[in-house]
């Protein structure tokens, strides 16, 4: 019995490519998964060893939040250039798991950043950011999205495992699989319920507010991803797909741009609408 249990848990190990890999072609016979891991974990420490620097030398102010933005925008990005190929090697719900893990890691570390364009917008709907200084954030965000590649690149080039070999170099295809306009649909009513659940768990502060968000917005990812990527964050989409095979500019501008930024806008509206904020004002009344 004993040994036939074994054989089930070889068998599902090797279904889910754990084992059964050359180790001829992985430095060290290193499992793959675990350089993955290694290289998405290698991007978290080097954001946060830089962001102490930026917090320990300069002030608050616009510029700080400009470098800090950059920062949390590249390490967005990086760590989920790396998720591509979890997500390629072993599966949806590998990716799903590193994902969520690494919101709520996120969302502990980032403090006020977002590295994502239409945080900003929201900022200035909601009377709390002007239009100059917004503009100075998204473009920080922008170039910690195109910037990634390059610092991932370097990294894949040295294919230490079999799951990176031509990784460094290859075209990339694009993830929309649908008609553009239902992409931008998908987007902005990824983007809207997520941002819709990220404010009501903030303002009712509830209970494992962080954990629940990631876990909303993972579950939001794995619905679209066979259809347009569930990216919800344009900055994101922009450095992974930009230029790929499979869409033009103007679609992945459609899509990824304005069908998210549509979404978060109508987030804001919704929230602020009387009915919603009646709502709220019941329910704390109700908890306190």
């Amino acid at each position: 019995m004993a040994a036939s249990f074994a054989r089930k848990v070889s068998r599902f190990f090797k279904r889910m490519g754990l084992v059964g890999y050359s180790k001829r072609r992985n430095i060290f016979g290193v499992h793959p998964l675990l350089v993955s891991t290694t290289y998405i974990l290698l991007a978290l420490f080097w954001a946060t060893l830089t962001r102490k620097i930026v917090n320990a030398l300069l002030g608050d102010n616009i510029f700080k939040r400009m470098i800090l933005e950059f920062i949390a925008t590249l390490e967005l990005c990086a760590a989920c250039f790396e998720l591509i190929v979890v997500a390629d090697n072993w599966g949806i719900w590998a990716y799903a798991l590193y994902l969520f893990l690494l919101t709520i890691w996120w969302s502990k570390n980032w403090d006020t950043a977002t590295a994502c364009p239409y945080s900003p917008v929201e900022e200035i709907l909601e009377g709390a950011q002007d239009v100059s200084n917004a503009a100075l954030l998204i473009f920080s965000q922008i170039l910690g999205a195109l910037v990634t590649f390059r610092y991932v690149q370097i990294l894949w080039a040295m294919e230490l495992v079999e799951t990176h070999r031509s990784k460094a170099f290859e075209e990339c295809v694009a993830d929309l699989q649908v008609h553009v306009i239902a992409g931008a649909i998908i987007e902005a009513t990824g983007t809207c319920l997520c941002r819709l659940t990220s404010k009501f768990l903030s303002d009712t502060n509830a209970k494992f507010a962080n954990i629940l968000d990631a876990f909303f917005a993972t579950m939001m990812v794995v619905a679209a991803f066979n259809f347009s990527g569930g990216y919800y964050n344009p900055a994101l989409a922009t450095s992974l797909k930009l230029g790929c095979e499979g869409n033009t500019f103007v679609e992945h501008l459609i899509v990824y741009w304005i069908g998210a930024t549509i979404g978060s806008v109508l987030s804001v509206l919704i929230f602020k609408s009387a009915s919603v904020q009646d709502y709220m004002k019941n329910l704390k009344t109700k908890t306190d």
